[in-house]
């Protein structure tokens, strides 16, 4: 197992109902051979557990009248789920174009039979009926229409029929998880040690997910990029995307084993690959030992100079893991965590609770919080009322966007950040901010807010908090010496940054091999603005996911570099990185480097 890995399983000491024979609780069937997929390794370790396959039963599935009035206007929603549906499996059928040997033909048709039932089926041609006769949601028409064709195809006593009512089942739950947006509200209920397997997550899933029950995941789509393998990575859990075909012939219960470094999901470990898997869970709980000891030790060079190591984010309860790694403050906190899995959007008194007790157990370390940033494939059905589907959601009505279009929304996130701000020191960061004019009127509308706030005797920060950008636009880059002059310091989100430089969707797997931020092109922007910050003697930083990797840690610094923020599990190793370093080491490698023209001869010098 490589040096990146962590584990998700306990201790030995602390397994649950360990075995002689099998040491991690984990017993293989046996009478099913072992099969190996593969996709995108997302968050790497390793995980052991009892597979848990999402379906239509973990769906909440609403059901309510429709006046005749709104008749076409479901029909027209139903249209845009199959169409989504359709895409999906288009993109799966692609995919499997690359499986090995007969597993392609196979996948491709089940996928096939998938996009035959999104045609003018059976199952179509009765969810229609049930909208217009029975006047209901879409949803709900899906879900009788399923029952009554299963109970049709029971009665006729057909083994094969049987069987594709499972089929039916699937496109069915793809049709209402689409037209719903639902997160799986079962993944909080799941028991200790499960593996999640569906066939896509999205970030609210994934925000879900309890670490200490959640021991890794896989879907069958997802790019490495994605927010939610941020998020998967955030949480320190083993995760695998992308990964095609990896519902056939899985159930409940089912051996799982995840390997989020390699990139592999095996369906019932044969003992051979159980007892390989216990080797290097051992190996790895004996480097993470090691590293737990450079806790009390000073993020400094070999030379001397001091690197704030600060933690991201997602959710209140990794605030613990923050903590545990000692680190030097918040350098992002993702507020799209208070949107998510919820009806309404969150009053300014909840924002404020929820904030105030990461401010308050950081005990007096920087916290920077992030005004809201939904929008591309992150989805918070809260705010359904105002946002809308776009045709390109990453450049659409997103982050700053969304919040300068929608006052109120700002002014409530500023009103609960500034009171945050009076249990400790704060930062206010702005997502994806293309133009002077939206820090402008931010500034403004910050500045009333707490005008307001002190009218109304409310305590809130005081000074101000300091309001900074994200440098995630290629035109903000470009243009960064003019924000330096309005902006109190950087963020560079390297994600969205080489995404936007690229042209690429981060989140689309047919494109992820083009992701690379070691492109010249975006190296030369994080050098633009990092020497546009040091001319002007602010504060930049990285938050994106290039802070928590090692190998990059040398680039960074010799760019200019001088604070770090990732996820707390990748924190102690980036220590580890930057003390066997020299600065001067560093200066000298980006000399190197900003001479290249080839990605690959630049990964290949930072090994050194």
């Amino acid at each position: 197992m490589s040096k990146t890995e962590k584990t998700r399983i306990p201790e030995p000491e602390t397994a649950a109902h360990p075995t002689a024979a099998h040491p991690t609780g984990v017993h293989p069937t046996g009478a099913r051979p072992e099969r190996v997929m593969t996709g995108l390794g997302v968050s790497p370790g390793l995980a052991l557990g009892s597979a848990h396959v999402s379906d239509i039963a973990a769906l909440s599935v609403p059901e309510y009248g429709i006046a005749p009035d709104e008749i076409r206007a479901e029909l027209d929603r139903f249209d845009a789920a199959i169409s989504l549906s359709r895409h999906q499996l288009l993109k799966l059928k692609e995919k499997s174009a690359a499986l090995h040997g007969s597993a392609a033909e196979e996948v491709g048709y089940l996928l096939d039979a998938h996009l035959a039932m999104l045609t003018h089926s059976r199952l179509v041609r009765g969810v229609v009926a049930r909208i217009q006769g029975q006047a209901i949601n879409a949803e709900a028409a899906v879900r009788i229409e399923i029952e009554a064709i299963a109970e049709s195809f029971a009665l006729m006593g057909d083994v094969y029929l049987a069987a594709r009512i499972d089929d039916i089942r699937v496109v069915g739950s793809r049709l209402i998880r689409n037209l719903t947006k639902t997160p799986f509200t079962a993944i909080g209920k799941l028991p200790q040690g499960t593996v999640l397997l569906a066939d896509e997550l999205t970030p609210a899933d994934t925000a879900l997910m309890d670490p200490s029950r959640i021991a890794g995941f896989a879907t069958a789509l997802g790019g490495a990029e994605s927010h939610t393998a941020i998020m998967a990575r955030s949480l320190g859990i083993p995760a695998v995307l992308g990964c095609v075909g990896l519902l056939q012939g899985i159930g409940h219960g089912d051996v799982v084993l995840i390997n989020g470094t390699a990139g592999t999901v095996t369906i019932n470990p044969s003992p051979a690959t159980l007892a390989q898997y216990e080797a290097e869970r051992l190996v790895a709980l004996r480097e993470k030992r090691q590293l737990d000891r450079l806790r009390q030790l000073p993020s400094i060079t070999r030379d001397g100079i001091e690197i704030e190591l600060q933690a991201n984010l997602e959710l209140p309860r990794e605030l613990a893991q923050a903590t545990e790694v000692a680190a030097a403050g918040i350098g992002l906190v993702r507020t799209e965590f208070l949107f998510m899995n919820r009806e309404e959007s969150p009053s300014e008194d909840e924002q404020v609770e929820a904030l105030s007790l990461l401010v308050r157990g950081m005990a007096g370390k920087p916290v920077t919080i992030r005004t809201l940033d939904i929008g591309g494939d992150k989805l918070a059905y809260s705010l359904r009322g105002i946002t809308a589907d776009s045709p390109n959601p990453a450049l659409g009505l997103r982050a700053i966007r969304l919040s300068l279009k929608y006052r109120p929304l700002l002014e409530t996130q500023l009103a609960a950040i500034l009171r945050a701000g009076a249990e400790g020191p704060v930062r206010i960061l702005l997502p994806m901010i293309s133009s002077l004019a939206e820090v402008r009127e931010t500034r403004e509308v910050l500045l009333a807010t707490a005008e307001r706030l002190k009218a109304a005797g409310v305590r809130i920060a005081d000074p101000l908090p300091p309001l900074g950008i994200m440098i995630e636009v290629p035109g903000a880059a470009l243009t960064a010496d003019a924000f330096a002059a309005e902006c109190d310091f950087f963020a560079l989100g390297t994600n969205d940054l080489t995404q936007y430089a690229l042209a690429i969707d981060r989140g689309d797997d047919q494109v992820a091999y083009l992701y690379n931020t070691l492109h010249p092109g975006v190296l030369r922007l994080i050098q633009f603005a990092a020497e546009a910050a040091v001319r002007a003697g602010i504060p930049i930083s990285v938050c994106g996911e290039i802070a928590g990797d090692p190998r990059y840690t040398p680039l960074l610094l010799g760019l200019g570099i001088r604070t770090l923020s990732m996820a707390p599990a990748s924190l102690p190793r980036v220590k580890q990185r930057l003390r066997m370093i020299s600065i001067a080491e560093a200066n000298r490698l980006v000399s190197q480097v900003m001479t290249q023209s080839d990605p690959g001869r630049i990964a290949s010098l930072l090994e050194y």
